[in-house]
């Protein structure tokens, strides 16, 4: 033990004890290609196993933004690291990657071995969830950097694709379909502005259900992102998707448009899809217009698919399959942006 290093505020015997504390949370999520365990100096994969002709790797790192606010109001940190997992894996499953290993790298103010856990268990069942090995990562303690008890959290993951099968946009064309994939909610985008609505507009409680929730306003916000890595991958499997798009921060006009080639725009029908309760509850609050929340909310839908016109029926056969409510919300037309009707 480092006294002095102690006094500093870094406590090496908590870090020793969450290291412990995860290992159980890493074993599950091995996977086929996985080499080793933790402790060594880099995460090992081995690519050679998974017998790719062309193997392209696909990677993708991203945060959870100000959504940690409302987990350190609500002392709740078990489903954070499911939100740093799916905004990587979902990311690189838009360019037709299947994730193969994710890293993630925590941040605190003091090391709390019980909370570190809590978090790591969120990461690993996001791990799961997209069937990627936690091959690493890092917590630092640094108590002049962050107070006693926050943190914050980043995640970096790779994937793979045969470079024929890459997703990029340019197959996309006039009268392709639009398959939307359900959101749970507000994912991990825009809680800058939901709790300017929430906590600084309005002074509401975190712990209470309101009118037109169907649970406490911090439990419907800490829905962890979905993660729509299997039922994709299952779908890619037998049909030639032309692109996909994960609607994050920018909602529906920044992120749509940028599955399909230049000189394509999308028509969407609005009321062809599901609005989880949370966003007309956030806009009867704050008054934002329409045009706005689309502008800042995945309003429920948490990824596309574009693909051909006679792929539909199939494609959301196989969605269903999986568990999925597919919904046919729109068509690829001439043009750009995005157009909702």
């Amino acid at each position: 033990m480092s006294k002095q290093y102690a006094d500093a505020g870094v406590n090496l015997e908590a870090g020793y004890e969450s290291v412990e504390r995860i290992k159980k949370h890493i074993e599950r999520t091995k996977r086929l290609g996985t080499v080793g365990g933790i402790g060594s100096f880099g995460g090992l994969f081995d690519l050679s196993l998974l017998n790719m002709k062309e193997p392209v790797l696909v990677s993708g790192t991203d945060g959870v933004g100000t959504k940690l606010k409302l987990a350190f109001m609500m002392d709740k940190h078990d489903t954070i690291g499911q939100d740093a997992v799916a905004m990587c894996v979902n990311d690189v499953l838009a360019q037709g990657a299947t994730p193969l290993f994710f890293l993630d790298y925590i941040a605190v103010g003091h090391n709390d071995p019980a909370k570190i856990e809590q978090i790591v268990k969120g990461v690993a069942d996001g791990c799961v969830l997209s069937n990627c090995a936690l091959i690493g990562g890092e917590t630092a303690e640094m108590p002049d950097m962050y107070d006693v008890d926050d943190y914050d959290i980043a995640g970096f993951t790779v994937g793979v694709v045969e470079k024929s099968k890459m997703i990029t946009g340019d197959q996309t064309k006039e009268s392709d379909i639009v398959i939307a994939l359900a959101s749970s909610g507000v994912h991990s985008n825009g809680f800058s502005l939901v709790r300017k609505i929430v906590l600084k507009d309005h002074s509401l409680d975190l712990n209470t259900q309101y009118e037109g929730l169907s649970d406490t306003l911090g439990n419907v916000l800490l829905t962890p992102t979905r993660i729509y890595v299997k039922p994709v991958c299952e779908v890619l499997k037998t049909i030639n998707v032309h692109g996909i798009a994960h609607i994050t921060g920018g909602g529906f006009h920044e992120n749509m448009p940028r599955c399909l080639k230049e000189g394509l725009g999308i028509q969407i029908q609005k009321g062809t899809w599901n609005i989880p309760e949370i966003f007309p509850f956030l806009q009867k609050i704050s008054g934002m217009d329409e045009e706005e929340m689309y502008h800042v909310f995945n309003m429920g839908v948490g990824m596309i698919l574009v693909v051909d016109e006679k792929d539909v029926e199939e494609t959301c056969e196989i969605l269903k399959a999986q568990g999925e409510d597919p919904r046919v919300i729109g068509k690829v037309v001439r043009g750009s942006g995005v157009d909702i009707q």
